[in-house]
């Protein structure tokens, strides 16, 4: 899918009665379990499945997206897991290209898998990096650039695949302390249901006081 409009997303949504397995990503289960509960940014939330695992953990939770459809499943699953959990999470739709988060005013902000092609994603990972507050922490992950030739058949889109140690070198280095910047292996299939290892880059960086 190259098309990054709201429209195009609604569309895929719509397609189908859940497009996500409803599990949380395993690289912020692997990155936030041994995190204190606070406030959290769920970036790109989708149908929820991050922003209800770490609602369910005590933190409070903001989870944007700009599809309805998406943000109108999550809060149902948010609604199903009983009141306490619901009452933790905000569902807020944005345009995340051009919405700038308040600054300073999470205690975690997670984004997996928002690729955008370079210049889009730049200014949108600075916005982020912006918005964790003093001594909270920065997790990124994404489908690391050095699988774009695998046979899952990426988009060849310039910049749209980064790597764990680009994020890093963008962060100011007075600012942040890098916790993880990496590329990590994980199992998967191609289309064609052969395997494959594939890898997220992963950038976990906490945020200086």
């Amino acid at each position: 899918m190259h098309d990054f409009t709201r429209g195009a997303y609604e569309d895929r949504y719509r397609s189908s009665a859940a497009l996500w397995s409803g599990r949380p990503n395993a690289q912020l289960v692997a990155e936030a379990a041994d995190l204190a509960p606070g406030t959290a940014l769920d970036v790109g939330c989708g149908e929820g499945a991050d922003a209800l695992w770490l609602a369910e953990r005590g933190w409070r939770v903001t989870g944007v997206d700009f599809a309805d459809t998406a943000l109108a499943r999550a809060a149902g699953y948010a609604e199903e897991r009983g009141p306490e959990v619901a009452a933790r999470v905000c569902w807020e739709q944005a345009d995340l290209t051009a919405w700038t988060p308040p600054a300073s005013a999470f205690d975690l902000v997670s984004a997996h898998f928002f690729h955008l092609p370079g210049d889009q994603r730049r200014g949108v990972f600075g916005r982020l990096a912006d918005a964790v507050a003093p001594g909270g922490t920065l997790l990124i992950v994404g489908h690391s650039a050095m699988d774009l030739h695998a046979s899952m058949h990426r988009p060849d889109i310039p910049g749209m695949f980064w790597t764990a140690e680009e994020i890093a070198d963008s962060l100011d280095a007075d600012r942040w302390n890098m916790l993880v910047a990496e590329a990590r292996p994980r199992p998967g299939r191609d289309p064609e249901g052969r395997e494959l290892t594939l890898h997220d880059a992963v950038l976990r960086a906490c945020r200086r006081r």
